[in-house]
């Protein structure tokens, strides 16, 4: 990820400068980032885990809610703002007080993982997303092969479990919301994967 050729910017005037350029940045304390278009198969996946996790969730009459990329997740300790995949959030939404178009409490966080992300998703990110209070579980989708990383965190505990899931015959399940996704679902309809 390279960094935009800007100065130092405040939140107000990273806020400024989505808007008026209409294009969406990542913003680490003052350094942004223009987020690039995905691929095909990165938007069917990204489709398909919003629509099992809304859908599983209406049909159980959960209070919880699904998000979209379209959504940006503000993290405080490191006063960074983050376009994720996917995230549920079962409390109501706590806004930043800067940016009224982003949350900061979700308990589940989905990515779809590319080879010039997957690094930063796995390590930086990752990193930055533990820093939040209700964060629970974060779940890893490749898109060019049938395989999901769950990482879940147990109540009361620092520590993660790491969950692998591979082939199209898999059940994924999602801990923190008590949720099973078959992997059939999470990859129906994309283009050819090799196994």
């Amino acid at each position: 990820m390279k960094a935009h050729k800007l100065p130092i910017l405040t939140v107000e005037e990273y806020i400024i400068q989505e808007i008026e350029s209409g294009t969406r940045y990542e913003y680490h304390d003052g350094k942004i980032y223009a987020l690039a278009g995905g691929t095909v198969n990165h938007g069917k996946i990204s489709g398909n885990v919003y629509t099992e996790l809304r859908v599983q969730l209406k049909l159980r009459g959960s209070s919880c809610l699904p998000f979209n990329s379209d959504v940006k997740l503000f993290i405080e300790n490191s006063n960074s703002y983050v376009y994720p995949d996917s995230m549920v959030i079962c409390e109501d939404g706590k806004e930043s007080k800067k940016d009224k178009n982003s949350v900061s409490n979700p308990i589940l966080i989905i990515e779809v993982l590319s080879k010039s992300t997957s690094g930063y998703d796995r390590g930086d990110k990752f990193y930055l997303y533990r820093q939040i209070p209700s964060f629970k579980e974060y779940v890893l989708i490749e898109q060019d092969k049938y395989v999901v990383d769950v990482h879940y965190k147990k109540e009361n505990s620092d520590l993660w479990r790491i969950t692998r899931y591979n082939g199209l015959d898999a059940e994924v399940k999602i801990q923190s919301l008590d949720l099973i996704i078959p992997m059939k679902d999470l990859y129906y309809s994309t283009e050819k994967i090799d196994s």
